[in-house]
């Protein structure tokens, strides 16, 4: 750990040579709606709070950077008050009251903490191979990352939950001066709370995560390089380091966010990425190459790329794998062959349309190249103003499905932890672990070839706590409408089954109670959303067994929009 301890100080050392600049924006897709320019005053003011009224923009006051647009976060606001940028030397006075409305109103109620420990047993329908049988032989070619976010740590400020940076200014309306007001608050999730560490506490949670990702069988993230300086770019340093520290195995793959990046000039890239290069957990290929596979490729030409993988070899003696991630595809894929060692590209979120990535998988394969496949959980935006309808689970299965069936190479899990998007697959307080562990039965069969023999019963719930046309009566009035080409709204319980032998599933949603008969295996049903909680069982024989329970309260009425789905599972206590 020493050693990789040095390595982030190099890595600082060499950033502090290179004048760099924080992001401007980070766009999954071209023409989202609710983005508005960014002011020019926001370069100079550094230590105001507030400033950014621009919808989605919040503030680094490291990197004197704004985000704005799909992601919108580059840090926290400046020290003032109780909403202090995590890490600043400020008096501490005593936390307002937790607020009462919005996605923390919903609080915790099992009380879950993260602790970063191993998977309980009995916690998968399955028994999880172990490490080393998923990264050796034909399994260990099928490579699986996360999308790693950098403005979304476990924690912002160390905090307890209750008070934290997380609950006061992005899950509540009022946070932050009130600049989330218009859409209800930042978030409408946020990671599975951790208890406050000592010492180097930042680096500590970022330990965590990474066993928390090498648990669930994932072999790497993929690193979104937002800014070449100020706190995501520490931050960034600190995973490489914090990586090696607990896996030497667990690598992280260079994603430079060309929505962000402000530079123009490829050796400023080719520096940073060096930089970044020089941490042993930066993904290689056996034959010793550099993967670098920047976020929308495309915003930059062919020849630009060609002269940042040429500095690289030549001023820093870096030889690359060039694996771009397009948001389309189709048009550039031809242009960028040449220079490629495979494709990648950011995806549909929805469950219908998924079709289309045979097409794109049998291009790169056709051209010789590799193909990373974007697997997803669900897409909802309130900043932007837009969502995708995620079917419950169907679009983590379906995605998972087509990377399996379509032969891909490698998987990108979008995202783990981007909760501006609401798209995290990490642990995260409404989610629990619930798409994670249902990620690794996915995983095990695509990267084994086989699927998993279920040895023991388990049940995953999943349902939205408010109907999809629910019209928020707080102050919010910028609401979220469907992505052109999703799936249509619903309004539905999900009880996903994992059986070892058929069985009855005894349902309750808010006072209706319901049965059904499910079969051995996988089995989805589908229940009609109802005011109140939801709760599911496996019956045999009369006597019933595993339940789960979904705690959080639909209601007709809503102050804040959220059209995130909540889920459970009955393999974990939280």
């Amino acid at each position: 750990m020493t050693a990789d301890r040095r390595t982030d100080r190099r890595a600082q050392h060499r950033a502090a040579r290179r004048a760099g600049s924080g992001p401007v924006s980070h766009r999954r897709r071209p023409a989202f709606r609710g983005r508005r320019p960014l002011l020019a005053t926001l370069l100079s003011a550094f230590f105001l709070v507030g400033v950014c009224a621009a919808t989605g923009t919040a503030w680094d006051p490291l990197s004197g950077a704004s985000v704005e647009g799909a992601s919108a976060q580059g840090g926290l606001p400046a020290a003032i008050g109780t909403d202090a940028a995590p890490g600043a030397a400020v008096p501490s006075p005593a936390p307002p009251p937790a607020p009462t409305k919005g996605a923390a109103a919903k609080g915790n109620p099992e009380g879950a903490v993260d602790t970063g420990a191993e998977r309980p047993t009995g916690a998968l329908p399955f028994d999880m191979p172990q490490p080393a049988a998923l990264r050796s032989g034909a399994a260990g070619k099928k490579l699986v990352f996360a999308h790693y976010f950098t403005p979304y740590p476990l924690s912002l400020d160390n905090a307890a939950a209750d008070r934290d940076y997380y609950t006061r200014n992005y899950l509540n309306p009022d946070g932050e001066s009130g600049k989330h007001g218009r859409y209800g608050g930042l978030l409408r999730d946020r990671p599975l709370p951790v208890t406050p560490k000592t010492g180097d506490w930042e680096y500590a949670n970022l330990q965590q995560e990474v066993r928390t990702a090498r648990a669930a069988g994932i072999d790497g993230f993929t690193l979104d390089l937002l800014s070449l300086s100020g706190k995501n770019w520490d931050r960034s340093n600190l995973l490489m380091a914090a990586a090696r520290s607990v896996d030497p195995s667990f690598k992280i793959m260079l994603m430079p966010d060309m929505t962000s990046l402000k530079t123009d000039d490829p050796a400023v890239l080719a520096e940073a990425l060096a930089t970044l290069a020089d941490a042993p957990a930066a993904h290689r290929l056996p034959d010793g190459r550099l993967v670098v596979s920047p976020f929308k490729a495309e915003e930059k030409s062919v020849a630009w790329w060609t002269r940042a993988i040429d500095l690289l070899q030549s001023k820093h003696g870096i030889r690359t794998a060039f694996v771009p991630l397009f948001l389309d595809f189709g048009a550039h894929s031809g242009a960028f062959a040449p220079i490629s060692h495979g494709f990648s590209e950011w995806g549909s979120r929805s469950y219908v349309g998924q079709e289309s990535s045979t097409r794109d998988v049998r291009r790169a394969h056709g051209m010789g190249k590799i193909w990373m496949q974007p697997v997803s959980v669900q897409d909802a935006r309130p900043n932007q103003g837009i969502y995708d309808e995620a079917g419950n689970t169907a679009t983590l299965r379906s995605t998972w499905t087509r990377a399996i069936e379509d032969g891909a190479d490698w998987v990108q899990l979008t995202t783990w932890n981007d909760y501006s998007e609401g798209s995290q697959f990490a642990p995260s307080l409404h989610n629990g672990y619930a798409y994670l562990d249902l990620t690794s039965y996915y995983l095990t069969r695509f990267k084994t070839g086989s699927w998993p023999k279920i040895v023991r019963d388990t049940l995953y719930l999943s349902a939205r706590t408010q109907f999809a046309a629910a019209d928020p009566t707080g102050d919010q009035s910028l609401v979220m409408s469907l992505r052109r080409g999703s799936a249509p709204p619903r309004d539905e319980v999900e009880v996903l089954s994992f059986l070892t032998g058929p069985g009855s599933v005894r349902t309750t949603v808010g006072t209706t109670e319901s049965s059904h008969e499910a079969p051995a295996g996988i089995h989805a049903q589908l229940v009609p959303l109802k005011p109140g909680t939801s709760a599911a069982q496996v019956v045999r024989g009369g006597k019933g067994g595993v339940r789960v329970d979904l705690p959080y309260r639909v209601d007709h009425q809503v102050e804040v929009q959220d059209l995130q789905y909540y889920a459970a599972t009955s393999g974990r206590e939280s």
